[in-house]
């Protein structure tokens, strides 16, 4: 498609937005508000609002603990089944619980320990940091250091190999990674589409080449779910985990799910035994059995209110399915891409996201040197909010189900603005706690 850089483009682009009609499913308080930080925390559907407000009024304040009969019990694997379809899974495949990093700690330490005399771990520098923090623990716990007073367990000690870049830290080093992937590998675990530059790993090709040397592979879809279509079945993954409070717009702080492929759920211990794991929990037997399937790797009890929220939260999403999503988002990445280089550009800014949209997922990243300041005075000042993520990108994250075309405009508009004024030298370099 041919862009333009004037307005009457990108409301033109809103005319025919198929997708335009679901921005009324959200909660906008302030339509002035230019929102492009749903890669980060997705928009209050009101259909969430709805359910939360029946959850504590009519679950919670009337049936009280016989909500434990009319849904709440299995309502992790329930809405584990939603998500699957979003991500290409059949049903008893994926559950809600957790947070993302308890869920990386359960599956890669049950990877780990089903292949005792593999030792290598293989993630990048992209990888979010947290999951880089969890194998690292991990790493410490199923082969200390000399100096820990504990043993080493098994032969030999876990290694964990980073994969860097092939340019300028947006694009992993494919050929790097390919290599490192090798008869020693027990785990090769990467975020699907990653934080910074947005760059979509081929899930297929990555799984098939892991599997050829007889490793496990687990994805990260936290930035990919409900942004990009994902078949994690067809693909032959062996985990996934992901969190639901960005794209899937089902809160702060809202439960995130794992995927095992059924191939190997039963062959697979987790290293947390908990109640709801356990496979007749209320036999309250004193010696932990596992559950059959998936459900050996759920724990304890799932805060209810948050998780039936999230529920809720999925319904448009389920409702405009992901191939429509899909289009649109890169439709406007795109034309975000577009407007960076032809107005942005003179300002000092590059583009920090692969250029082929068949490789970058729904946020792409401006990249400044001034990049923190920038950020905090689009907030401040212009009523504008995307994110920083050091050293110096600006991600600008587009939710293809409530941003409109012409917002990307007033948004970029808005930014030229703050370059123009200057007003970025308002802010100290100093950054706050939280950016």
């Amino acid at each position: 498609m041919d862009f333009s850089t004037s307005k009457d483009f990108a409301l033109q682009l809103d005319s025919e937005d198929k997708l335009a009609s679901f921005r009324d499913l959200f909660l906008i308080h302030d339509p002035s508000l230019i929102y492009l930080d749903g890669n980060s925390l997705g928009v209050l559907p009101k259909s969430a609002q709805a359910k939360a407000r029946e959850i504590v009024d009519e679950q919670w304040g009337k049936d009280l603990i016989r909500g434990w009969n009319k849904g709440w019990w299995e309502a992790p694997s329930r809405v584990g089944d939603k998500i699957g379809k979003l991500i290409g899974a059949d049903a008893g495949q994926v559950l809600v619980n957790d947070t993302v990093s308890l869920n990386l700690f359960k599956l890669a330490t049950s990877a780990l320990t089903l292949q005792p005399n593999k030792k290598r771990i293989i993630t990048d520098t992209f990888n979010f940091p947290s999951d880089l923090y969890i194998l690292q623990g991990i790493k410490n716990l199923l082969s200390p250091s000399p100096d820990s007073g504990r043993g080493a367990r098994g032969e030999g000690k876990h290694e964990i190999i980073r994969i860097g870049a092939s340019d300028n830290d947006i694009t992993p080093n494919i050929a790097e990674l390919e290599s490192a992937i090798n008869e020693n590998t027990a785990l090769v675990t990467l975020s699907h589409v990653v934080f910074k530059s947005g760059y979509i790993y081929d899930m297929q090709r990555i799984t098939e080449l892991a599997h050829a040397k007889g490793a496990l592979v687990l994805w990260d879809l936290s930035h990919s779910v409900g942004s990009i279509p994902i078949e994690l079945d067809k693909c032959n993954a062996d985990f996934a985990i992901g969190c639901t409070y960005k794209y899937l717009n089902g809160g702060p702080g809202a439960q995130a799910f794992l995927y095992v492929n059924k191939k190997i759920q039963n062959k697979l211990s987790s290293p947390i035994w908990g109640w709801w794991g356990q496979k007749n929990p209320f036999d309250f037997s004193l010696d932990y059995e596992p559950a059959d399937g998936a459900q050996r790797f759920l724990v304890g009890t799932q805060p209810m209110i948050s998780l039936l929220t999230m529920e809720a939260a999925l319904e448009p999403t389920l409702q405009a399915g992901m191939d429509a999503i899909r289009q649109k988002s890169i439709l406007m990445t795109d034309y975000a891409v577009y407007l960076t280089e032809n107005v942005l550009a003179k300002y000092g800014f590059t583009l920090g996201s692969p250029i082929d949209s068949s490789q970058r997922g729904s946020h792409i990243s401006i990249r400044h040197e001034d990049g923190y300041r920038i950020n905090r005075a689009l907030i401040e000042e212009m009523n504008v909010i995307p994110d920083f993520r050091a050293p110096d990108n600006i991600r600008l994250g587009f939710a293809p189900l409530y941003i409109s075309f012409s917002e990307v405009w007033e948004g970029f508009d808005r930014i030229k603005r703050v370059m123009e004024e200057k007003r970025y030298e308002n802010y100290p370099k100093q950054k706050l706690a939280v950016t």
